[in-house]
């Protein structure tokens, strides 16, 4: 039996994708190994969205070839999409395949094997109008399970290669996202998250017959499903309807990760966002007042072309008197092919470095603000993994939760757990 490795970088969509993979490999006789394993072929599902992504992509490439020169080394993803003749250029990968068509992989990969052609499947994404809807044939062992329902992005912000990579919108049609859905509560997952590119605009290539709130009502009709959490979405596309969901039905979870990206209404418009800061105040301290225990997440870029002390500071104290749950910082990735990536003042490196540091600081502080007032309380867990006798897991907004267990939970379970200090990244509690 034919052995496959895969390799993931980036964002949950790729890791869903790679789940795809998997299942059509394993559909055709294949068996998994680990991407450090001596395996016949090598998948490296690639991210674009920072150099870092890319060289780690690089990197990967190179490690499968030392692991086995003989195998086939296949290549896709978002890197693969947009800079296919650079991938090209490594020794050794054989098959090259961007962000569509898919669904051929197994194929392409047999045909390498049996040939010393190189294969560059690479297609123009620009052009791709349909969702490329690929049956999920494994589940893996997890306790959450992804399920992408859209694809593709055109709100084009002058700092991001993602709309490139993905080209237009694409939605999932309803009745297969209720078959997958169904599919992974057969399966024994308590909780699913809904993910896409471009959540929001689920439904807008359907002639605005659907909308992201259809497709979660759908979901929730799905028997045995204990949770549902979605995944990121962009601030000023949080619909009403999602929210009256999430205070009627407590399987919604109340969590939403809403990219800020800057804290300058400057920033913000160079990047083209399409909100002010007081915009996006109003609207989390809406949600927050609506729905008790809401979790908001964000992302911050920190670096952008031409932000000044003046305009990081103004970050730094508008961020300071936000609720957030939790903060990703990224310093700002310079993407050949994006508006920014040609702007004058580009900030030097040192610069980036060092207010992504105060930026995690404050980002430390913000999650023990927002954490603090949840010791003393009982909250349902879900428990994910079990490391020497203690076992952690997430509340329904997204609390990371540690416990001493005495054998009596395994991951997958749902148990109430008094909160009761504060622990590595989340908090210390006591399974009752």
């Amino acid at each position: 039996m034919p052995k496959v490795a895969f390799l993931t970088l980036g964002c949950k969509v790729n890791q869903y994708e790679t789940e795809i993979m998997e299942g059509l490999f394993k559909q055709y006789g294949y068996q998994t190994a680990d991407f450090t394993e001596c395996a016949d072929v090598y998948v490296i599902n690639t991210c674009s969205v920072t150099h870092l992504g890319e060289r780690k992509s690089r990197q990967a490439i190179r490690r499968a070839v030392r692991s086995n020169p003989a195998a086939v080394i296949a290549v896709t993803g978002c890197y693969a999409q947009i800079s296919a003749e650079q991938i090209a250029a490594i020794p050794d990968v054989d098959v090259i395949i961007g962000t569509r068509e898919r669904q051929k992989i197994v194929q392409l990969v047999e045909e390498a094997r049996r040939s010393s052609h190189r294969i560059n499947a690479v297609q123009d994404i620009m052009q791709a109008d349909t969702f490329e809807d690929i049956p999920l044939f494994d589940t893996p062992g997890k306790t959450r399970a992804f399920l992408k329902i859209q694809d593709g992005c055109t709100n084009f912000c002058t700092y991001c290669i993602i709309p490139y990579a993905r080209g237009p919108l694409r939605s999932r049609p309803l009745a297969s996202i209720i078959r997958e859905a169904e599919k992974l509560a057969e399966a024994g997952f308590q909780e699913i998250v809904l993910t896409g590119i471009h959540l929001g605009a689920y439904g807008r290539d359907l002639d605005g017959q659907l909308t992201l709130a259809e497709a979660v009502k759908a979901v929730l009709r799905v028997d045995g499903l204990a949770r549902l959490r979605l995944g990121s979405l962009e601030s000023v596309e949080v619909p009403a309807e999602i929210i009256d969901i999430m205070q009627q039905d407590p399987r919604l979870c109340p969590h939403l990760h809403l990219p800020l990206q800057a804290g300058d209404n400057r920033i913000l418009k160079a990047m083209n966002r399409h909100y002010s800061t007081e915009e996006y105040r109003r609207l989390v301290a809406g949600l927050q007042e609506r729905v008790p225990d809401l979790a908001v997440s964000t992302d911050i870029i920190v670096g952008f072309p031409g932000e000044t002390d003046e305009m990081f500071n103004n970050a730094l104290a508008f961020i300071d008197n936000m609720n957030f749950s939790r903060m990703h910082i990224f310093p700002y990735s310079r993407r050949t092919g994006t508006p920014a990536a040609e702007y004058p003042l580009q900030v030097p490196e040192e610069v980036k470095k060092k207010r992504g540091r105060q930026m995690q600081d404050l980002a430390r502080k913000k999650k023990a603000e927002f954490t603090q007032p949840f010791i003393g309380r009982t909250m349902e867990v879900l428990f994910e993994t079990q490391v020497n006798g203690v076992i952690d897991g997430l509340t329904r907004n997204y609390l990371r939760v540690y416990a001493a267990n005495h054998n009596t939970v395994q991951p997958g379970m749902i148990r109430n757990v008094q909160l009761e200090k504060p622990y590595q990244d989340g908090l210390w509690g006591n399974i009752s």
